[in-house]
């Protein structure tokens, strides 16, 4: 199937690259379908797409990449939407605020989208630990990363993952 979008263009996927959300993201109720793109020429993010608005679509980034933690303490509740008995079957993503000065990119902790990879649903959780910031300053961090870490992209972390669509190195424009 081909899905729209404002960023990358016509792109290709199937069924099984859809994430579902039962309840859509936190502000998006109505969009239900999004895709994990892997931008090729963008070595740090990856693009949570909606398959349902061409519009709308957030950089992600596993915690960890930043220094956050890997897995957080989610509900019963939470974890039985996404059909799952452990977080230790699910992936985490925060959403990544990038102004117009990159330097203040922020990453929100405080409502990590929760994905279980084998089932494909996803849920935007917001977490009850008041030490999780919602805008939590990230860009000296994924700068001290690249600089520590100069053989291997920050991607190339999240291949493991399974879950990224990759774009093809020219993305034609809509």
């Amino acid at each position: 199937m081909e899905i729209r979008t404002s960023r990358f263009g016509k792109v290709l996927i199937t069924e099984e690259d859809i994430i579902n959300f039962k309840e859509g993201l936190l502000g998006f109720a109505g969009l239900r379908g999004f895709v994990l793109l892997d931008d090729p020429q963008d070595d740090i993010f990856a693009w949570l797409q909606s398959c349902e608005d061409p519009n709308v679509a957030f950089p992600v980034l596993e915690p960890e990449l930043f220094g956050a933690p890997k897995k957080f303490k989610i509900s019963a509740r939470d974890l039985h939407q996404v059909e799952s008995d452990s977080n230790e079957n699910c992936t985490f993503f925060s959403i990544i605020t990038i102004p117009e000065d990159p330097t203040n990119m922020t990453a929100n902790l405080k409502a990590p989208v929760v994905v279980n990879i084998k089932k494909r649903l996803a849920r935007q959780c917001v977490l009850q630990d008041n030490k999780l910031a919602i805008r939590e300053p990230i860009f000296a961090k994924l700068q001290q990363r690249v600089v520590q870490n100069s053989g291997e992209t920050i991607k190339s972390k999240m291949d493991h993952l399974g879950v990224t669509v990759r774009l093809p190195e020219a993305s034609p424009g809509v």
